[in-house]
């Protein structure tokens, strides 16, 4: 390239051919139009000019001009090898990123799946889940109080049987009692007897089965004046029976009062289990909601981080086709114009070797 500097600098120094001798054919001066549009096509004809004018040697410049052809050719083969090379590095690169693309695609698409189809599915399963437990709870503690109220007010029915039964039992033993002491009884007495039937009637009026023993003691005892002793047995005998049925009554109902204390105490046992399973259900179950908003809101985090990585990715490869694509623009100038001068340089020693142009030197040293 030292050479190249000092024949610049001797071109610079030259006269240009005068192309419009009589000695150039028109086709010459067309190649030397060419050529001229040429810088090293230029600079080697004045070159040649120059150096054929000093006493040069052809074989020398035609030596010269052919090694600054190969260096130009070499330059340009180097030229080629560094695009072929930065073609492989791009071929890598938009390679690589294009898998980086399609993999982080492929993670961004499972991700708006896993979010869509399964983390919203399941958030709403889980709450209308919570719901209903919700639900079970109110309604546990609904029939248990449900349950305690009855159970109160069939007690308190218990209570007034209990005690309606009572008081007839005893108006039966004061009537037995009285009946026992009776021989002629003074009207008095009868009174008396009528008036405890009629407290027996009263304290049994909710009791439909024995309505029928106090109808007939009423009427019995209405129309018998206990002078009969025969009679008296009978009326006896009528309250003694009337008793055994109150007995076996209260009996019965306090039975019945247990068996029913015993059914609450099972059923409060068992909606309290019940209850404390609920409980337990919803503890768990708000564990599993609270797990989900978490996990929706780390596939949300993941989706932004893919979304921020696939721009980065896309970006890098628009980067990369666009620092190749002026790569490629830069060697296909740079191609076009090393193809340029070496043509116009092969076309300008082509010129320099025919015999028109050494007489032309020779006719401008004479004219000289």
């Amino acid at each position: 390239m030292f050479k190249v500097a000092v024949c610049a600098l001797l071109v610079l120094a030259s006269t240009a051919i005068n192309v419009q001798s009589s000695i150039w054919t028109s086709k010459d001066q067309k190649a030397f139009a060419q050529i001229h549009q040429s810088g090293w096509g230029k600079f080697i004809l004045n070159f040649a000019e120059l150096h054929l004018s000093t006493g040069g040697i052809l074989s020398e410049l035609n030596s010269e001009i052919e090694k600054l052809v190969d260096e130009m050719e070499e330059e340009l083969a180097g030229v080629h090898h560094e695009f072929n090379r930065r073609t492989d590095v791009h071929n890598r690169e938009v390679a690589r990123l294009e898998q980086e693309i399609q993999d982080k695609e492929r993670e961004l698409f499972n991700a708006h799946d896993f979010f869509d189809n399964v983390l919203i599915p399941q958030g709403e399963r889980f709450a209308a889940q919570l719901e209903q437990l919700q639900e079970n709870i109110a309604q546990n503690r609904r029939t248990l109080e449900q349950a305690t109220v009855q159970r109160a007010n069939d007690h308190e029915t218990f209570e007034a049987q209990v005690v309606e039964h009572n008081d007839a039992i005893s108006a039966i033993d004061e009537c037995l009692q009285l009946l026992s002491t009776l021989e002629a009884p003074s009207l008095a007495q009868v009174k008396k007897v009528q008036k405890n039937l009629a407290k027996i009637q009263n304290s049994l009026k909710k009791h439909n089965q024995f309505q029928i023993f106090v109808k007939v003691l009423l009427e019995i005892t209405v129309d018998s004046n206990f002078a009969d002793q025969g009679a008296l047995r009978d009326i006896v005998v009528a309250f003694n029976n009337l008793r055994v049925e109150l007995v076996d009554s209260l009996n019965q109902i306090t039975a019945d009062e247990a068996d029913q204390v015993a059914e609450f105490n099972a059923q409060v046992i068992q909606l309290n289990q019940e209850h404390a399973e609920f409980q337990r259900a919803v503890v768990v179950k708000n564990a599993e909601i609270e797990a989900n908003t978490t996990k929706q809101e780390q596939t949300l985090e993941l989706i932004d981080e893919l979304d921020a990585d696939l721009a980065t990715l896309n970006g890098q490869l628009q980067a990369e086709n666009d620092d190749y694509a002026f790569a490629t623009d830069v060697y296909n100038a740079t191609v076009a114009e090393y193809n340029k001068e070496i043509n116009a340089a092969n076309q300008a020693l082509e010129l320099l070797n025919q015999p028109r142009f050494q007489d032309y030197v020779k006719s401008q040293l004479k004219g000289a």
